[in-house]
Parts: structure tokens; sequence; C-alpha cells
């Protein structure tokens, strides 16, 4: 199929995460990752439930279908029902997020968002992470602050399970026996090398990665003529 862009592969990846998810919370945080997770719930995930960001449900095209009091969002978040796609300012090796500050926490070089819901997201239901631009600044040796919490440090919490990291060069997870990074596809016209040059830490990369796949043209017409008809994706990805 010719003509995919950079976001639309992007926006196939993010929504790769909730196949299989069932019936359970969708949060995806960001533009490509909410495309996505509506492309999912339009086609391979339709149990997906979808919120307004307030405390309505709705479905792929807004359309209100419930009421979510937050003491159930609460519920669904702390029993593993729930997926969030969030976004990290630093990504180490196992999966840790930073979100708060760069620098000592002390003394910090910059304030960033703060920790926020990080920690109870990640030990208490699956997430996923969104980065736009791969680059060292992110993918770094050390978090200065652990926000979302990695492998190294989940000591067995029940519902933890970091699913993937989709970037604006491929996709990697954590299916290695140490349960460290490695890259698990590569978005096309993208190598290896790339990736490798671009993460500030010993990235795992098997001999044979293959390429993220392609939207079937039934999701590329979703994309294009219902889902985000303004091509805002590309102002996130571009190429």
């Amino acid at each position: 199929m010719n003509g995919i862009s950079r976001a639309e592969y992007c926006v196939v990846a993010c929504a790769e995460a909730w196949r299989g998810a069932g019936e359970i919370l969708a949060s995806p945080m960001g533009l490509i990752p909410s495309v996505g997770a509506r492309l999912a719930r339009r086609t391979f995930a339709p149990d997906l439930l979808l919120t307004d960001g307030e405390a309505l449900l709705v479905d792929a095209d807004g359309t209100v279908e419930g009421w979510l009091p937050y003491r159930q969002h609460l519920a669904l978040a702390a029993g593993g029902r729930r997926h969030v796609m969030m976004g990290a300012s630093q990504l180490d090796r196992h999966g840790n997020q930073n979100i708060a500050c760069i620098g000592d926490w002390a003394r910090p070089k910059r304030q960033l968002l703060g920790v926020r819901g990080a920690p109870v997201n990640t030990l208490n239901h699956p997430t996923s992470y969104w980065i736009p631009k791969h680059s060292r600044r992110v993918f770094v040796e050390r978090v200065d602050v652990v926000c979302g919490v990695g492998y190294d440090h989940a000591d067995g919490a029940r519902f933890h399970r970091l699913a993937r990291v989709v970037t604006d060069l491929g996709v990697l997870d954590f299916a290695t026996p140490d349960r460290s990074m490695r890259l698990a596809s590569l978005h096309p016209g993208v190598t290896a090398e790339q990736v490798r040059e671009a993460t500030g830490f010993a990235l795992e990369i098997p001999e044979e990665v293959p390429y993220t796949r392609e939207p079937t043209a039934a999701e590329l017409e979703l994309i294009r003529e219902v889902l985000d008809p303004g091509d805002t994706r590309s102002r996130e990805v571009a190429g």
C-alpha cells in the first residue's frame, strides 16, 4: 500500500496496544494515541471503554454512551481494568518514566508536570508510552526521578505490565529475560542503527527486526476520512 505516512504507522502501532484487551478503560494521552484508541474501538477492540477525559463514556465518534463516576474510574484503575498510554520526558531501559523534573529532585534544572498519577497507573494496570520524538534526551541510562514504575522497581505488583513504547521510529517492548527494553519493530524507512543512535542506553536489538504492520485499506480510510480528517496527526509526526 503506497502513500502511508509515518504518522499513520504510529497510529496503528498505538492502536495495537489495546488489541485483545476486552472491556477495559482505554486512556490515551496525546493526539496520535487518541486516534489509535478510537481506531482500535472501531475495528478489532469493540469492547474498549473510551471517555471524554472527564466523566462521560463515549464511542469512537464522541457520542455519549454513559456516565463514569470518579469512584468507578478509580475502581477500574486500581483493579487492572485500565490501559493508559502516557508520555515521558525520560525513559530508561527497564521502563522507569520521569515526568517530574530534570536534574536533582532537591534543586532541579527544569520543573516538569510533577509525579502526578504515574506511580498508581503503572503499578495498578497496564501501561504503554508514546514518544513522538525518539532521542537520547528521552531514552536515558537512568531517569532523574522515577514517576512511572519500571520492571526493576515493580516488586511483583499484581497488575504491573508495560506493554509497549511507540515512537516516531518504531515500537519497543520488554520481552527480554531481564525485562529490559528491546526493539520490537521498525517503521518503514527507519533502520535499526538509527534507533540505536537515538537511544541513550544499550538497547536489545534482535538480528531480524520486523517492520511495523501497515494499516489496512479500511483502517486507512477510517483514519483519513473519519477519525482525523484534518490530518492533525502529521503535526505530531511528520513524513
